[in-house]
């Protein structure tokens, strides 16, 4: 609980007479979201590590001792960690994908497993190597008991790699592009004439387009015929078939994503087959939003018709604040923005964000960077108000964790600065404008070697040395150690954020932005009062003056040191640790 430094707000978002209904009414911005990979959180039930599946790590996928493979983490593991992340402040878990995946992908020699959940092949199931439907549900039902949220982090750009091509029979065809290979020929453009009633894009009835063969000659393999569900997803005439993506121009759209196989998204058989599958998950479970894989690389239509038919599913669950964001891996607010306002995404992961948060703690941009960041909220569709359900982060399984980040930058820096530096990024995270989202293990100090597997170490004592040999932030005595350093410092900053409805959903001002190692400082506004927030970037000390609301005069502390009252009406003088940060109200 807060103490009596809190505002009048001051009921942590976790605790409710009744948690469900709370669930319900809360806005997406009110949450502290935290993701995790399930295969690397907590193993609950050993006796799924291998899926139910036999044989050696390349038919299970099960390899504890290989980053790329199964670890034995699962949904009942999950839920047996609630109160752990309950007392972190967490008020929404976001769960990588959890559905059926092909187990093992990858030539002879560069196998990998789907220990991340991203080759999807039965999106109506749990994959057993994480449980059942039934765990599932367990998890779901346990968490809305104690007043969080579960969101479902969702694939439609691909699935898992299945569909085979004559033409290249080792799996390795490059991009073959539209002007060389239209849709109207077959295998090129002196080719056979196929799909007769296709008049062409934009606004083609892609339903005509029967034959699959203009530019390479898809096909199941022997055994795979039915491998996928829905079984429409078996059609392989919903699917574009043009080969591997080159990452650019239409191939960013219709290319199979490093071999996935990419969804012929324009199809109408494939916008109703996803809004059935995904609808289906909310009637089902009553989850409570969708973090959407890989959503730059579907046509904008195809969000423009289902986030529509998702919302009035939630709604009719009664649901009425479903959350939902896209993956557009993109660090432009303009970029961001722009799928907002084109595919009508009700926000994004705020990737611009993140790079500006990860260069002040590292020094290569200063506080000026997020101030004009933030003056670029208005371009988003629905301008500051989209702007505060952006979800925010400092690091992710992509890119990696940001103490590895810190490090990489700063191979020298001591074990204290770390900590520092690490912690304030959480701050401009969790205390800045946005939807905080908390990378697991990053409250243990995780730091890892790189991006991608490398980032995605074990929560639980690992088997893998890669992972042992972690540099950590602060001090951790084992695994869900609640007394770890990093762990309290962001549990002070949630605390912080769910006493005080402004730090959540009040209007952003910017106070002061150094154009070097100093201040940033930020007010959060409403008709009620001024929450002011000053983080300093600089590795000294910083006294400073700070512009706030004239009828701003009377202050108490939510995080820090503040003054009783203005130096003078419309000024408040703050001291401001090196690498610190805090946080005082006004209210009146």
């Amino acid at each position: 609980m807060i103490s009596t430094t809190g505002s009048a707000d001051a009921t942590p978002l976790t605790q409710s007479a009744d948690p469900t209904a709370a669930v319900r009414d809360r806005l997406p911005e009110d949450e502290v979201i935290y993701f995790l990979l399930p295969d690397r959180f907590a193993n609950g039930d050993p006796a799924n590590d291998r899926g139910g599946l036999r044989g050696d790590r390349l038919q299970t996928g099960y390899d504890p001792t290989d980053p790329g493979f199964y670890h034995g983490g699962d949904l009942p593991g999950l839920t047996e960690r609630l109160d752990y992340l309950q007392g972190l402040g967490v008020t929404a878990l976001w769960i990588a994908p959890p559905f059926v995946n092909k187990p093992v992908q990858g030539p002879p020699g560069h196998e990998s497993a789907a220990y991340h959940g991203y080759w999807i092949t039965d999106f109506t199931r749990i994959d057993p190597h994480f449980g059942t439907n039934d765990d599932f549900r367990a998890l779901v039902d346990a968490a809305h008991a104690r007043g969080m949220k579960v969101y479902l982090d969702i694939v439609i750009n691909h699935t898992a790699d299945v569909i085979r091509y004559r033409e290249c029979p080792e799996n390795d065809c490059d991009y073959r592009w539209k002007g060389d290979y239209p849709y109207q020929r077959r295998g090129g453009l002196t080719g056979e004439a196929i799909n007769r009633g296709f008049t062409g894009e934009p606004g083609g009835d892609f339903s005509t387009l029967t034959s699959p063969d203009y530019a390479y000659t898809p096909y199941n393999p022997a055994g795979e015929e039915t491998l996928k569900a829905p079984a429409w997803l078996n059609d392989v005439s919903l699917y574009h078939n043009r080969g591997n993506s080159a990452w650019y121009s239409e191939a960013r759209m219709d290319g199979d994503f490093s071999g996935l196989d990419d969804l012929f998204t324009e199809h109408p058989r494939v916008v109703q087959g996803f809004i059935d599958i995904y609808g289906g998950w909310i009637d089902d479970y009553g989850i409570d939003g969708y973090r959407i894989d890989t959503a730059r690389h579907v046509n904008p239509e195809f969000w423009q018709a289902f986030v529509p038919a998702i919302l009035d599913r939630a709604r009719a669950k009664g649901i009425p604040n479903f959350h939902i964001f896209g993956e557009t891996y993109d660090f432009q607010s303009g970029t961001a923005a722009m799928h907002t306002v084109v595919d009508r995404l009700p926000a994004v992961l705020d990737f611009a964000y993140q790079r500006v948060v990860q260069n002040m703690v590292t020094g290569v941009q200063h506080p000026d960077a997020m101030g004009y960041l933030l003056m670029e909220d208005a371009v988003y569709a629905g301008g500051v108000d989209t702007a505060r359900q952006l979800p925010t982060f400092t690091g992710n399984h992509d890119l990696g964790r940001i103490g590895h980040l810190i490090l990489k930058a700063m191979p020298d820096i001591s074990d204290a600065e770390l900590l520092d530096r690490s912690a304030l990024a959480h701050a401009f995270v969790v205390l800045g404008r946005g939807v905080p989202v908390i990378y697991y293990g990053d409250e243990q100090g995780f730091t890892g070697d790189g991006d991608d597997r490398r980032a995605r170490q074990d929560m639980f004592e690992t088997r893998t040395a890669a992972y042992a040999d972690d540099r950590r932030i602060g001090q951790a005595s084992g695994p869900f150690d609640t007394n770890a350093d990093m762990y309290r410092r962001i549990a002070e900053m949630t605390r912080v954020r769910a006493a005080d409805s402004r730090l959540r959903r009040g209007r952003v001002a910017v106070r002061i932005a150094d154009q070097t190692p100093g201040i940033l400082a930020i007010s959060r506004l409403d008709s009620d009062g001024e929450t002011l927030v000053v983080f300093n970037t600089s590795t000294v000390a910083r006294d400073v003056n700070v512009p706030v609301e004239v009828r701003s005069s009377e202050w108490r502390a939510l995080l820090g040191q503040c003054p009783a009252r203005s130096a003078a009406p419309g000024a408040v003088s703050v001291s401001v640790p090196a690498l610190g940060y805090l946080v005082c109200v006004s209210e009146g």
